[in-house]
C-alpha cells in the first residue's frame, strides 16, 4: 500500500501544475474565439493598423508573441511601412476597402523562419 503513495502523490502534483496551464489556454481560447465572432482573423495573418495609419498584415497568435511586446489589445512591434517602431492593433477585414486589404497583404512584417 505505501508503494501507491508516491505514484497518487505524484499524480496530485502534476495535476496541481497543470491547472494554471490549463485554465491560461482556455482563456486564450476562448479570447479568439470571441475575437473570431467579433470580425477579428486572428490565429495567423493578421491584417493590422499601426499608429500612423499603416496597414500590413503580421502573424497573431493570441497569447503567444516572439517579435513583438504585448499589451492589452496592442502589441508593440516595427511597422516595416513606415519603418518605424508603433503600436499595432488587429483591424476587421469587413472594415477595409478591397483595395486597402490588397494593400496590406502586400506588406508582411518581419517572417519568422
Amino acid at each position: 500500500m505505501t508503494k501507491c503513495l508516491p505514484g497518487r502523490a505524484a499524480q496530485v502534483l502534476t495535476s496541481r501544475r497543470a491547472a494554471p496551464v490549463l485554465i491560461v489556454v482556455g482563456f486564450y481560447a476562448l479570447a479568439t474565439l470571441v475575437a473570431r465572432r467579433r470580425g477579428y482573423n486572428m490565429g495567423g495573418n493578421v491584417v493590422v493598423r499601426c499608429r500612423e495609419g499603416h496597414l500590413f498584415t503580421t502573424i497573431w497568435v493570441p497569447g503567444a508573441s516572439v517579435k513583438s511586446l504585448k499589451l492589452g489589445w496592442a502589441r508593440l512591434q516595427r511597422c516595416p511601412i513606415g519603418r518605424h517602431w508603433s503600436l499595432v492593433t488587429p483591424v476587421r477585414d469587413s472594415k477595409l476597402t478591397d483595395e486597402e486589404l490588397r494593400n496590406a497583404h502586400e506588406h508582411h512584417d518581419l517572417r519568422i523562419p
